[in-house]
Formats: structure tokens, sequence, C-alpha cells
């Protein structure tokens, strides 16, 4: 008996210094409540041992919390079924964090008696991370789409902001649709607004040329720095004089006038 305990008393301390919070609820007792604290957990949230116990851990609900993932954790719950769910909760200093959680319906056969296993991690990092990630596709989106037609033929696509290789290749292909669906003969890509690029940026306005060129549009480029200008050089490629260039939209605009303008007088 001594061995049984000093072995359960082994495993309790074990479970205190992982790393991720560990719970541990009696569905036979009112709302399921929570007989067991790890240190985890409360080093996670903020909340003692003494807060947590007898408690429901939908304390740690909040706000901005989904009710649909509420929704699944509770029916999850009542079918004894085992479930693996972010969710938005809340710390006792009210801070907001996501919590990956997982509960699993767990049968002593010796007690005859169900209990529910809570194991929590904070992904906090994790999913501003990808929210960083899908903010910058939504990025790239909002500034593929807006092709802007100036004079009929006549289009211009800005670039603004940072784009790299894997962010131009997201945009080829809505480029090339957007330009055959406005009937685009001549497109101006306005370098003037980026920020940032790489050599696979300049890798695929060549690429970006070529296209063009095969669906019957013609590609100009303004607006290019000299650093950018001296990328296009380094690289393998046939050089500047390959693509028509020009310095501001404006340029473009005031050339086509004077030259609208000179054939209406002949």
């Amino acid at each position: 008996m001594k061995a049984i305990i000093e072995q359960a008393e082994l495993l309790v301390e074990i479970l205190d210094y992982t790393r991720v919070g560990i719970l541990v609820t009696d569905p036979d007792l009112p709302d399921n409540e929570i007989i067991y604290v790890s240190k985890g957990f409360t080093s996670m949230t903020g909340y003692t041992v003494e807060e947590t116990l007898q408690t429901n851990c939908r304390f740690l609900q909040g706000e901005d919390t989904d009710p649909e993932s509420v929704q699944l954790l509770r029916e999850a719950i009542q079918k004894r079924e085992s479930i693996t769910i972010e969710i938005l909760n809340y710390k006792k200093n009210g801070k907001p964090f996501w919590n990956e959680l997982t509960i699993d319906p767990v049968y002593l056969e010796k007690e005859d008696k169900h209990y529910f296993v809570g194991i929590q991690k904070d992904i906090t990092d994790q999913k501003l991370t990808e929210n960083e990630y899908k903010h910058s596709l939504e990025q790239i989106r909002s500034i593929s789409t807006p092709i802007v037609p100036l004079l009929d033929g006549l289009a211009v696509l800005p670039l603004i902001g940072q784009v790299d290789g894997e962010r131009f290749t997201e945009m080829f292909s809505q480029i090339t649709s957007e330009t055959v669906k406005l009937k685009t003969e001549t497109l101006v890509l306005d370098l003037s607004g980026l920020e940032t690029f790489d050599d696979e940026v300049v890798d695929g306005i060549y690429r970006l040329r070529d296209v063009l060129t095969l669906i019957g549009t013609e590609l100009i480029v303004c607006g290019m720095r000299p650093d950018l200008a001296m990328k296009s050089i380094q690289l393998d490629r046939e050089g500047l004089h390959a693509i028509k260039t020009a310095s501001s939209v404006k340029k473009i605009l005031s050339e086509l006038y004077l030259l609208d303008k000179g054939e209406n007088e002949s």
C-alpha cells in the first residue's frame, strides 16, 4: 500500500512540473468540478490551486471566446468523447491566450468511475504567427487584384509594401486573369511603393513580361529604384533593355497625351 501511495505521489509530482496545464474533473460532482490542478496550469493562467479546485473550467472563458467552440466542448463531455480544440481563454489578469485544449474521458475499472483529464497548452505565439501569415496573404490578395484601368487598353498595377518571390507568385495568376478580363493592351507595373523585395521578385517581373507578351499585353515598369535596377542586372537574364521602363506613371500618361495630341493635329 505504501509503495502505491509513493508511486501516486511521484506521478503527481511529475505532472506538476510539466509545461502544460493539467486538470482532472469529476462528472459525478455538481457541475463536473475540478478535483486536481497541476502547477503548469497555475503558471499558465495565474489562478491558484485554491481558486481552481471545485470550480468548472468555463471560468477561463471570456468576451471573445467562440460560442461554437464552447458548444463543441460541451457536446464532447456529454457524450464522453475525446476532443482537441483551439479556444481563446483568459488568464486571471484578464490577458487573453490561445489554449490548445485536449479533453479525454478516463474510466477507472477498480472504482467503476469516469473522470475527465484536460491538457492545456498555451499556443498564443503560434497563433500570432499564423495570423500574421494570414494577414500577409490578405495583403497579397489586396495588392494583386486592384489593376487600375486608366485609359482604353491601359491599366496600372501598383506594388505596395513588402513583396517577396512567394507573394509575387501568389499574385501571378490573378494579374494575368485580370489583365485578360480588362482587355489590357499595356500594363504598367508601378514599383514606387515597393518597400522590400528579393531576387525572386525581379525574376518574377521578367516571367510576368513573358506571360503578358503571349497574351498580347505590353509590360512597362516604372518607379524602379536604383537598388532594384542593380538586382535585375545581376540576374542571369537579358538585362533592363528587355523590359520597357519609365520613371513614373505620370511620365507615361504625359507621353501618351502628347502622342495622342500629335496624331489628332496631324
